[in-house]
């Protein structure tokens, strides 16, 4: 009886670990593109250091998310260009007892972020109207709220952005990354 007990677990942890054989821990981009260069951003919005800021971010979340390595772009093999485009700041709660001021905004960062092949000198994707977004409070100092923000708005389209170049259609030893191969959005 007891030999029927071992054999019946042994062959119910076979079958339960056997579930796990397709999956692997790690990333599926092949690795002569794990090297990526990210020049400044260009700025067409009139928060002057936002380029900086949002390139900043995005050399952060790369090394950070840790498939891809930060090199200098002649030693890279997929450049991330992009060109903030607007920032808007809105309202969405507002202070009856002060003239309705408002005292909550919702702020959204626009970018176009193309991703080049160097080696290749081609356009791997292109995703126009990228956008990052917050929430930030007043107290009577909408200037300091917003620069505030201006952190986490380019952290946020920062995430957005290395999720993008994981999702990459790359082809390496033939296979893709997965379930997006070959769509570009």
């Amino acid at each position: 009886m007891r030999t029927v007990i071992w054999s019946m677990a042994a062959l119910g942890a076979v079958a339960l670990l056997s579930g796990c054989a397709g999956y692997s821990w790690g990333t599926n981009v092949p690795e002569e593109y794990r090297t990526v260069s990210v020049p400044v951003f260009e700025n067409l919005t009139e928060v002057s250091e936002m380029g900086s800021t949002v390139t900043q971010y995005t050399l952060r979340e790369f090394q950070r998310e840790g498939t891809f390595k930060v090199v200098r772009p002649d030693d890279a093999a997929i450049e991330v260009q992009g060109v903030i485009r607007r920032m808007v700041r809105g309202g969405v709660a507002y202070d009856r007892g002060r003239g309705m001021r408002a005292t909550e905004y919702r702020y959204v960062i626009r970018a176009d972020v193309t991703f080049v092949d160097r080696r290749k000198g081609k356009v791997l994707l292109e995703r126009r109207g990228l956008e990052g977004e917050t929430t930030f409070l007043t107290q009577n100092d909408l200037l300091t709220g917003q620069k505030n923000a201006a952190a986490r708005i380019a952290q946020d389209l920062a995430r957005q952005i290395v999720n993008e170049a994981l999702a990459l259609p790359l082809k390496g030893d033939g296979r893709g990354t997965g379930a997006v191969e070959g769509v570009q959005k």
